[in-house]
């Protein structure tokens, strides 16, 4: 087609981002556009960010994320990152607001090095995260995998940071097929919007490390909403202090959930390249 629409190719911790700027027009992407966005190498992401006209006054956009099967996801911190990072240069301020499924979010930008998302207050109650049957104490919840007498897996904390998580505690984040054993517990019944899965093993009060199935992504190199989620998760259980350094295959992301129940979450971006989706014409 003669015009295509331009893209910037991101990534906060090696989690591939792709942003598109929407604003302007009424496009809506739909599950196989994004799908095919996501198939291109020079445009393959495990999450895209597509910024619309604002809803909501003085935010900046209203942003649609994909997953790379062309599921919409509520939030992705990692990408947030990279919109406010884009936002900051071409507007001057270091203060934005933008506006997600998982609602309105603040983004504090000092530096591409140093970017903080108020990622908002965690859901514990099984009816917000959601499952499919009532817990009283979402701090472990009866689902393991692998035999009844030695499960290979067992007993989750779960929580809504926007989008639904469930956290195993482990010795050893390495010593389990993620990539085999993460599609099942995504798709588990007892998660009825499926959930992101993540194996996390507390180093120190102050230290988790963390690898994470996303959900409609696959295994990703960072996750932001998961590092959130095991923070609190990990708190909530008495295992570290309220201010962690989460260590993912990408590196650490810094968060904090503050004693107003908001959660921090402070890491990097990297612009790699900007490109046109040739193939989709601007409306």
């Amino acid at each position: 087609m003669s015009s295509g629409i331009p893209f910037r190719k991101m990534n906060g911790l090696g989690n591939e981002i792709v942003v598109v700027d929407l604003r302007g027009s009424r496009r809506v992407l739909d599950a196989g556009e994004a799908r095919a966005i996501a198939a291109r190498p020079a445009s393959r992401f495990d999450q895209m960010m597509v910024l619309h006209d604002p809803k909501v006054a003085g935010t900046e956009a209203y942003v649609r994320i994909y997953n790379a099967d062309g599921s919409e996801a509520e939030a992705c911190g990692n990408g947030m990152r990279c919109i406010a990072w884009l936002a900051a240069q071409k507007t001057g301020r270091k203060a934005l607001t933008f506006e997600t499924r998982a609602g309105v979010l603040d983004v504090a930008v000092e530096s591409i090095d140093r970017i903080t998302v108020d990622m908002g207050m965690p859901r514990f109650g099984w009816r917000d995260i959601p499952l499919a049957e009532q817990f009283h104490d979402t701090r472990a919840i009866e689902l393991q995998i692998g035999p009844i007498d030695k499960p290979i897996l067992h007993s989750p904390s779960v929580v809504n940071v926007g989008n639904p998580h469930a956290v195993f505690w482990v010795a050893d984040v390495d010593a389990y097929d993620l990539g085999r054993i993460g599609p099942m517990l995504e798709s588990h019944p007892i998660f009825p919007e499926r959930a992101n899965i993540s194996l996390a093993h507390v180093a120190a009060p102050t230290a988790i490390t963390l690898r994470v199935w996303e959900r409609g992504a696959g295994l990703t190199k960072a996750c932001g909403s998961a590092a959130c989620a095991a923070t609190v998760c990990a708190a909530r259980k008495k295992l570290t202090d309220r201010a962690v350094t989460v260590t993912l295959p990408g590196g650490p992301l810094h968060i904090e959930w503050r004693a107003d129940d908001r959660i921090l979450m402070t890491g990097p971006v990297e612009l790699e390249h900007d490109g046109v989706l040739e193939a989709l014409a601007a409306v």
